[in-house]
């Protein structure tokens, strides 16, 4: 493996961190502390090895940026539906970005849930090319940087835990798997209670449109995050627009007697 590593180790590294910006489950830290180790060993260029693994990054991330710029919060959306948490992802990663702006760019990477959603994010929000390739390239060096050097000061270290893995063998495999599958299954579980326990009345669009052709009294309160509502500023006829702050501080305002119909993304 490690002489593997070592012959093809740029052309790997640069593609691996690519997959894994794009999108790919294919974890890039453990790579880039391997990396960092060989370079201390001289076998491969650590200043090479650094820039090469930034480079990928920063093109994965202009793909994304340019996805968001075009396909607005549509792309939030879809990335979300498919994290461990989708009901929280959307909002969790919107107020982040409104709240830090291109600096959440710096340390994204290191962000669960951030990492995905950033670039898209600052393409939504309009950010420019060059202000985001440069907040985004420097975040990249810093997320590289910082686990290849990881590597370089603890080689010896890492080629132990190695050692020791390859001892373990398939167990340790087994061992992983059981524990991803037992967090992943933790994860469905609690989000099913979560929603047992959610007493709202749900309504369709269409069950909604209805009640506005008729003519009915209802209050709309619409809390799309400002983010979604300054990339689509299109609400339902007649709706207020609250963020869910603004919602929980000002209840009080809304009307007792009717139905209160809420809607987001």
């Amino acid at each position: 493996m490690i002489q593997f590593l070592v012959r093809h180790g740029y052309v790997l590294l640069f593609v691996w961190v690519l997959a894994e910006q794009i999108g790919l489950p294919l974890p890039a830290e453990p790579l880039l502390l391997a990396a960092g180790a060989l370079a201390n060993s001289t076998r491969l260029n650590i200043v090479t090895l650094t820039g090469l693994a930034v480079l990928a990054a920063v093109i994965a991330d202009f793909v994304w940026f340019e996805i968001g710029r075009r396909r607005g919060s549509k792309v939030l959306r879809l990335i979300c539906r498919i994290s461990l948490e989708p009901d929280s992802c959307v909002r969790r990663t919107e107020t982040i970005f409104a709240r830090y702006g291109a600096r959440s760019l710096l340390v994204a990477k290191f962000i669960p849930g951030l990492a995905s959603v950033a670039p898209p994010l600052a393409g939504i929000f309009r950010m420019s090319s060059f202000r985001f390739l440069l907040f985004d390239s420097l975040g990249a060096l810093i997320w590289v940087a910082t686990f290849v050097g990881l590597g370089y000061l603890f080689s010896n270290q890492l080629e132990r835990v190695a050692f020791f893995a390859l001892r373990l063998g398939t167990s340790l495999t087994v061992i992983l798997a059981g524990g991803l599958a037992a967090f992943i299954g933790w994860k469905y579980l609690r989000r099913r209670r979560f929603m047992r326990q959610l007493r709202i009345a749900r309504i369709t669009p269409e069950e909604l449109k209805k009640k506005l052709d008729s003519r009915e009294d209802v209050v709309i309160v619409d809390l799309r995050h400002s983010i979604d509502f300054e990339a689509e500023p299109f609400t339902i006829p007649g709706a207020v627009h609250l963020t869910a702050e603004e919602f929980e501080q000002h209840h009080q305002k809304i009307p007792r007697d009717r139905d209160v119909i809420l809607y987001c993304t």
